[in-house]
């Protein structure tokens, strides 16, 4: 059998991989500490399963419209308006099997041959193998600790070129989880605006910030860079609704009724019971939002404290999302060696940074129990004590 040449340009999910072999390491009985998976460790708040249930009851479990039910596309409309300024309308907005689904198909409906894709590295793992299959070209532009790993103004404007469609903006990041400043974004959105270059802001982390930090969306700054901005988010991280795959896209309107026939011809509709959850969570209370935020903000604190004890690693306060960004420079090991030694001799499990294009760090994410974050930190400082 002779594959599609194009299958061969991308990789398989690292995140995935070794998140299901910690399961299966665990199903096996051994104690293992998982700190892969960028998933909440808690359950899907009460009233937004009672709402999908409710639906199932009431026979909402037949074909919907390919771009969403019409009630969700409008309450979508209305968090954009509401939450983050920008006046897209319910035919702006459609409906996808998860976030990620999202920006899959916005890539089959805008990138081809020949179209180049600038995306800030570290980035997360899916963006360049998105561009691959489309056709396009990613063009990755390398930050460091020096940037606080964001782009600058200067590299994004010396990173196009006449074949530039799109650039990708991750804010709160996965896996740094920087916060663009309003500053940084306006810095930003003038590059595009000067260049004619559409820019995908992946806002999936957005409620998920601390310490009084702002996160504004780069499509509020104005008109000019409203028309040309294209908003990514989702429902799995700050209502913990990860296996239930809602996500969603705002962008003009021919580009959604495009997306919307891709969508057609691939998936159709998103699981209709499971959408009226989705219109329970953005229509009640937050409060559930903001508990799981707070816990996420304790788990930071601890989990970087012990982390910025261990010698021989580094990592910076992340303002954002639920992950530290590590620096393993110093052990001399690759990112793969490094997360396959930790798992081997202490079982516990993280990413290496090689999938995020930062081949001298790791992730781990504190999206998991206290208990399981002080005894994996204790693990790492048992390991590195053994390698140096």
């Amino acid at each position: 059998m002779k594959l599609a040449a194009r299958v061969e340009q991308v990789q398989p999910s690292l995140t995935l991989a070794i998140a299901a072999k910690a399961k299966a390491m665990k199903a096996e009985g051994m104690d293992v500490c998982s700190f892969s998976a960028g998933e909440p460790d808690f359950d899907t708040p009460t009233h937004i399963k009672v709402a999908a249930q409710k639906a199932l009851d009431e026979g909402k479990t037949k074909y919907g419209p390919a771009a969403g039910e019409p009630k969700l596309r409008q309450a979508i409309a209305r968090k954009l308006q509401t939450d983050n300024g920008l006046s897209y309308m319910a035919e702006n907005v459609i409906v996808t099997n998860g976030g990620k689904h999202s920006l899959y198909n916005l890539h089959m409906a805008l990138i081809e041959a020949g179209d180049e894709v600038i995306i800030p590295a570290p980035y997360w793992l899916s963006y360049p193998d998105m561009v691959v299959l489309a056709g396009g070209t990613p063009v990755i532009v390398q930050t460091d600790a020096s940037t606080g790993y964001k782009i600058t103004p200067d590299q994004l404007r010396a990173s196009c070129t006449e074949r530039t469609k799109l650039f990708v903006l991750n804010s709160p990041s996965n896996p740094t989880g920087i916060v663009y400043t309003p500053a940084e974004l306006a810095a930003l959105a003038e590059v595009v605006v000067e260049k004619d270059i559409l820019v995908v802001s992946d806002e999936i982390y957005e409620k998920i910030i601390y310490e009084g930090v702002q996160q504004i969306s780069i499509g509020s700054l104005g008109q000019e860079i409203f028309e040309r901005t294209l908003i990514s988010n989702g429902f799995a991280k700050a209502y913990s609704m990860t296996g239930w795959r809602i996500g969603y896209l705002a962008g003009p309107e021919k580009l959604i009724k495009t997306m919307s026939t891709i969508q057609g011809h691939s998936t159709s509709n998103v699981c209709t019971f499971a959408q009226f959850g989705a219109i329970a969570a953005l229509e009640s209370s937050q409060e559930c939002v903001e508990q799981m935020r707070l816990a996420f903000a304790e788990r930071r604190k601890v989990m970087l404290e012990r982390l910025n004890a261990i010698s021989g690693l580094s990592c910076a306060k992340p303002d954002g999302a639920f992950y530290l960004f590590i620096n393993i420079g110093k052990t001399g090991l690759t990112s793969l060696e490094f997360c396959d030694a930790l798992l081997e001799s202490q079982q516990v499990a993280a990413i290496p940074g090689i999938a995020f294009g930062a081949d001298d760090h790791i992730r781990l994410s504190y999206a998991t129990d206290m208990n399981s974050i002080e005894k994996g930190m204790d693990r790492l400082d048992k390991f590195m004590r053994a390698l140096l």
